[in-house]
């Protein structure tokens, strides 16, 4: 599995969108209702949707974010079968950083909970793209 980081991407290669989110100081994972996993709020463009408000969606579908403030941080890719890449192909995805600050008491999506934590999960759904995404974010400062 190989994870490349790049300022720009024509954006028509890009098929998602995953945002490192915060809330309160505490980092926001997801559970969804299938796994026994976490992973960082995000998932696929929809026809005729900007990347930007796939983003805007997905914070609100997987974490109930009602108020918050969301920015681009860079463009990535991955290359490798995964869970999402049945081909191995490099893929391409738009990164961001979210900073919560009201969530909704009850989600209404496939995820089973939303956890604010200190610490990163120890058991992620893309172990070897993830904290990647997330020490990218932390490198640029976002």
């Amino acid at each position: 599995m190989q994870v490349r980081f790049y300022e720009t991407v024509e954006d028509a290669r890009i098929k998602f969108a995953v945002i490192v989110a915060s809330s309160g100081g505490r980092w926001v994972f997801c559970k969804h209702k299938e796994r026994d996993t976490y992973e960082c709020p995000g998932g696929h463009r929809e026809p005729g949707e900007s990347v930007d408000q796939t983003a805007r969606r997905e914070l609100r579908e997987e974490t109930g974010a009602v108020d918050f403030s969301i920015q681009p941080v860079c463009a990535y890719s991955v290359t490798g079968v995964n869970r999402v890449n049945a081909t191995g192909e490099e893929t391409f995805g738009m990164l961001y950083r979210a900073e919560i600050r009201t969530m909704e008491a009850t989600l209404h999506s496939e995820m089973e909970k939303v956890i604010l934590t200190q610490t990163l999960p120890e058991a992620w759904t893309y172990p070897e793209i993830q904290p990647l995404l997330l020490a990218e974010c932390q490198r640029r400062g976002k």
